[in-house]
């Protein structure tokens, strides 16, 4: 099979699906093409995606300016989104950030203080007696202090919201190809995109939006700087019949006394095997991915057991309520650059690259997903804004 279009994406996660509908809502001939979620994650042998999963944090507030315009602009799209396409993905159950109290060695609650100032952001703060009156399933102990942002924020459903954005994508002309690349090369006058099924699909130009896959060997015509890190999430399930116990339960970022101890934490969501769960993440130690074999094998492993009982152990004292909840976990990835911030831009004449979330990204992902279709189509990024902080790196 040979197909030819204008522009093709590579990925369709998070920030490849918000890039296509971006783009096909601009131009012609786009093509997105990405691999279906796999129904057997321990014996699945292809390529996986972070996005597979029912919640991540949003928030327009955030310490860095980039990151924060970043979100505000995502979310201030979100309602359109979900219109337009007819998937709900956002869910306003506000976000709260505790830490130790201002006026100490931990600057982090005064820092999240400038940051809402800055972006306003409609907030509260509260002390530990109005953290325990407002959140009494939480116990933060007495020594610190809360920000919670209820408007704007809460959580996105990570898989119903790429449904979103390639609903729209294909609605506007894009077409979905159900394949996995396997690689890419350029020729005179385009770019031959070769999937793991034998399919030799071409284009003008390429984006690459692959997350920790894209370190992938032939992706790229010269590897990104790119460090992919192994991930653990913890999940507590709960009964229908307690969930009353946990009703209004924001999303949560805490930063206790020991930095090692800073976790985020989903209120309760149901999953699609029908059971209600809270999950929690943040690995204590980092454990570096070389290689996309590597990758692939993480995902099929399911996560770390020593960071799970990590994280239960906080559960027990945050959570007294959930010490004896049935666990389970799973594994995900994140990706960062040398910055820190998203990379996008070229690899050659042809073939660019958007990947690097860096662990702040699903509640970015329209944002970063319109600058790569931009990048695709000669577009500047935004430097007003943003300034030249996209520029990616490569070894």
């Amino acid at each position: 099979m040979t197909d030819r279009f204008n522009f093709i994406i590579i990925g369709c996660g998070m920030l490849g699906s918000a890039a296509a509908r971006h783009l096909a809502q601009q131009v012609d001939g786009v093509a997105l093409i990405g691999p279906d979620e796999p129904k057997d994650a321990a014996r699945h042998e292809g390529v996986f995606a972070s996005h597979y999963d029912e919640a991540r944090i949003t928030r327009t507030i955030d310490t860095d300016p980039v990151w924060a315009l970043l979100a505000k602009r995502s979310i201030a799209r979100y309602g359109a989104i979900a219109k337009e396409s007819g998937i709900d993905f956002f869910h306003e159950t506000g976000c709260l950030m505790v830490g130790p109290p201002r006026g100490g060695a931990d600057p982090y609650v005064a820092d999240i203080c400038r940051a809402a100032e800055r972006v306003g952001a409609q907030t509260r703060i509260l002390d530990a007696a109005a953290l325990g009156e407002r959140f009494p399933y939480f116990d933060f102990g007495t020594g610190c202090e809360g920000v919670f942002e209820a408007v704007g924020a809460g959580y996105v459903n990570p898989r119903r919201l790429v449904e979103a954005q390639s609903v729209l994508a294909r609605r506007a002309g894009a077409t979905l190809i159900r394949a996995t690349v396997v690689a890419t090369r350029e020729t005179d006058d385009g770019v031959v995109v070769t999937t793991a099924d034998g399919q030799e699909i071409r284009g003008e130009k390429v984006l690459v939006a692959a997350g920790g896959f894209s370190i992938a060997e032939n992706l790229l015509p010269k590897p990104v700087d790119l460090s992919v890190y192994a991930r653990t999430v913890a999940f507590f399930e709960i009964p229908d019949d307690e969930l009353s116990r946990y009703a209004g339960m924001p999303s949560l970022i805490h930063q206790p006394d020991d930095p090692h101890d800073h976790i985020y934490l989903l209120p309760p969501v149901r999953y699609p095997d029908g059971k209600t769960y809270l999950k929690i993440g943040g690995d204590p130690d980092d454990l570096a991915l070389a290689t996309e074999p590597e990758v692939r094998a993480w995902f099929r492993s399911g996560g770390r057991e020593s960071t799970r009982d990590h994280l239960k152990r906080i559960i027990d004292r945050l959570i007294p309520g959930l010490s004896a909840a049935p666990l389970s976990m799973g594994a995900c990835v994140t990706t960062f650059t040398p910055n820190n911030y998203p990379a996008i831009g070229y690899a050659s004449d042809r073939v660019a690259v958007l990947t690097g979330g860096c662990g702040a990204a699903a509640k970015s992902s329209d944002e970063i997903g319109r600058l790569g279709a931009e990048l695709l189509i000669g577009g500047g990024l935004d430097e007003a804004a943003y300034g030249d902080v996209s520029r990616p790196s490569f070894r």
